[in-house]
């Protein structure tokens, strides 16, 4: 019996489904890149916060029966679409969103009915494909390159599950009696600097390398650029800042039609063995967003990252917190106008360093503060420092 191209689009898609519940488990337990979902349990106790994403497992007959109600839906739904809307969506789902695919536009009022509750088709879609557990719209974002982005009110939405990220919500704030770790200031005695960790030793300055780097960040009423981003490899810098002028950054090591800050191209002398292992799974990387409400941090890549900010925590905190974000999450990392407000605390010991409240740091794949053996981003294999243009 022949099939139709359509029915084994159909097909294709279904088998591409994402793992949910006991399934999402086993994955974790035996693929490598699941198994960085789970890695580093302990981040989410003091040192690091995370957004975990959750699994709702079920037994017997009440999952094969919900499995077979979610394929009867999801074939009723693809059925309806076209043969090129179904080659977009496979190609979405099986480059899981490293390629660069269009809008798959359906009508915004066509809900669909799973079990008791009903989804949106973006919600539907984003179940099946991405997220399981996922219940609400109001837990995922949609990506700037989006044709739905931004639009309240339409008659057609976009339902491809890569143009969505799962939001990141932080957890309660910590209790105040922690000082500020002295890592988050810069040193004051290192010509020609730009705001940087001190944790790095003799290297802790962001050295120009070059007119190019000052002018980067000193040119007076630049407003050409609204950040800068530089890339670490432990305690030693590698290649020259990286100027962002458009409102958005692909940062990847490995990303099909990627155009952006290749990683992959830079020349590092460092031998680690963590570092190269470390470096291999970059891949997909994040995609730094600068929008109305801030600067936004998707996390494209298989493997978790670690933020800090000081625009993420309490201002009344006096501990910044390491927050973990999950593989296809999305985090506010950065608010200007909470960071013109932040004041330093009114002690001896910080009113002689400078306000840097306008850097965040993104390490990959490895964590660093209390509940780790690495107390100091500077000792993590591969991580960012963006440097925000407050002009």
């Amino acid at each position: 019996m022949f099939r139709t191209k359509r029915s084994v689009l159909v097909r294709r898609l279904w088998r591409s489904r994402a793992p949910g519940g006991e399934e999402e488990e086993e994955a974790a337990a035996g693929e490598p890149g699941a198994a960085a979902a789970v890695a580093e349990p302990r981040a989410h106790l003091g040192g690091g916060r995370g957004c975990c994403p959750g699994k709702a497992g079920r037994g017997g007959r009440a999952a094969a029966g919900a499995e077979a109600e979610l394929k009867a839906l999801t074939h009723a739904v693809l059925k309806r679409l076209k043969e090129r809307q179904l080659e977009g969506l496979l190609h979405a789902v099986e480059s899981r969103g490293g390629a660069r695919t269009p809008c798959l536009l359906l009508p915004a009022k066509a809900d669909s009915r799973l079990g008791q509750h009903w989804y949106p088709l973006p919600v539907l879609l984003c179940k099946v494909f991405r997220w399981p557990d996922l219940r609400h719209c109001s837990e995922v974002k949609r990506l700037c390159c989006c044709e739905s982005y931004g639009k309240a009110h339409s008659e057609l939405v976009c339902c491809n599950p890569h143009h969505l990220s799962r939001l990141c919500e932080l957890e309660s704030p910590p209790p105040p009696y922690s000082r500020y770790p002295m890592d988050f200031l810069k040193p004051t005695d290192c010509p020609d600097s730009v705001p940087s960790s001190t944790e790095t030793g003799g290297t802790n300055c962001l050295a120009p390398g070059g007119l190019s780097d000052s002018q980067v960040l000193q040119e007076p009423g630049d407003r050409s650029h609204w950040c800068v981003v530089a890339y670490w490899e432990e305690k030693t810098r590698v290649g020259r800042l990286y100027s962002v002028q458009e409102p958005s950054l692909d940062i990847f090591y490995d990303l099909p039609q990627g155009n952006g800050f290749c990683l992959g191209q830079l020349n590092s002398d460092n031998k680690s063995q963590l570092v190269q292992k470390v470096r291999s799974k970059i891949g997909y990387g994040i995609q730094l967003t600068k929008e109305v409400d801030g600067v936004w941090v998707y996390n494209r890549s298989s493997y978790p990252i670690f933020i800090k900010s000081a625009t993420l925590d309490n201002p009344d905190s006096r501990t910044l917190l390491v927050h973990k974000v999950f593989p296809g999450f999305s985090i506010k990392a950065f608010d200007y106008e909470k960071a013109y407000t932040l004041q330093r605390p009114n002690d001896h010991e910080f009113t002689q360093q400078p306000w840097t409240g306008f850097t965040v740091q993104i390490s990959f794949v490895k964590g660093w503060g209390q509940c780790y053996t690495r107390q100091f981003i500077s000792s993590c294999p591969c991580w960012l420092e963006v440097i925000f243009n407050n002009r």
